[in-house]
C-alpha cells in the first residue's frame, strides 16, 4: 500500500497591507529619520500603487501612530512568558535579559525608531497620547510579574524597572555606549542585580 504523500507547510500568510505600510514605514525612520517619512516614500518602499498609504493614514500624525502602534505589536509578539523559566525571580531577570539583549542587537533599528518616535511624541500632543497608552500595556504586564516576585509596592517597582531598562537602551543604541553594546551574559547579570536592589535579598 502506497503511503499517503506528506502533508505540504503551510505557507505563510502575506502581511496585511496596514502591517505592509506600517512595517515599510518604520524601516525608513530606522534608515533616514522622521525627515524621510513621507507617504510616497512609504508607498515606494513597500511597492504600492502611489496613494495608499495616504488612503490608510491620511495625515503624518496618523502615519506616526500606525508605526508606533506596530512597533508595540511586534516587541509584543517577542515577548516569552517568564512562567516558562522557573522561579518568578530567576524568570524575570532572564526574559527581561533577553528582551534587552534582542532590542540592542538584531532589534537595534526598531529601539532607534521607538527613540524616535518618543522625541517627536514630546511635541506632538497626539501622538504623546499614543505612546503613553501603548507604554501603560508594558507597566502593567511589569507590574503583574513583580507582583509575582514578592514586591510591596509593585507599580513602584514596574515604573523604576522601565526606567532603568530604557535607560540601557538609549545608552546602548544612540548614547555613548553605543560602540560597546552589553553582552547577553552582561545584561543577565545587571538585571539580575538591580531586581535585587528593588526586591532585596531573594529568599
Amino acid at each position: 500500500m502506497t503511503p499517503p504523500p506528506p502533508t505540504p507547510p503551510r505557507a505563510t500568510p502575506p502581511p496585511s497591507r496596514p502591517t505592509l505600510i506600517a512595517d515599510a514605514a518604520i524601516a525608513l525612520v530606522a534608515e533616514r529619520g522622521l525627515r524621510g517619512l513621507t507617504h510616497r516614500a512609504v508607498d515606494e518602499a513597500a511597492g504600492l500603487p502611489t496613494g495608499s498609504t495616504s488612503n490608510l493614514a491620511r495625515t503624518r500624525a496618523a502615519l506616526l501612530e500606525l508605526a508606533l502602534v506596530r512597533i508595540a505589536e511586534r516587541e509584543s509578539a517577542e515577548f516569552v512568558d517568564p512562567a516558562l523559566r522557573g522561579s518568578p525571580r530567576a524568570a524575570l531577570a532572564e526574559v527581561a535579559a533577553e528582551g534587552l539583549h534582542r532590542a540592542v542587537t538584531t532589534g537595534r533599528a526598531l529601539t532607534v525608531v521607538r527613540i524616535e518616535l518618543a522625541l517627536e511624541a514630546a511635541r506632538r500632543p497626539e501622538l504623546r497620547e499614543v505612546y503613553d497608552r501603548l507604554g501603560a500595556r508594558f507597566h502593567e504586564a511589569a507590574t503583574f510579574l513583580l507582583a509575582g516576585c514578592g514586591s510591596p509596592e509593585p507599580a513602584a517597582d514596574a515604573r523604576r524597572l522601565i526606567r532603568w531598562c530604557d535607560g540601557v537602551l538609549f545608552n546602548a543604541v544612540v548614547g555613548s555606549g553605543h560602540g560597546h553594546p552589553p553582552t547577553a551574559a552582561e545584561l543577565r547579570a545587571e538585571v539580575s542585580h538591580y531586581l535585587g536592589v528593588l526586591l532585596g535579598p531573594e529568599t
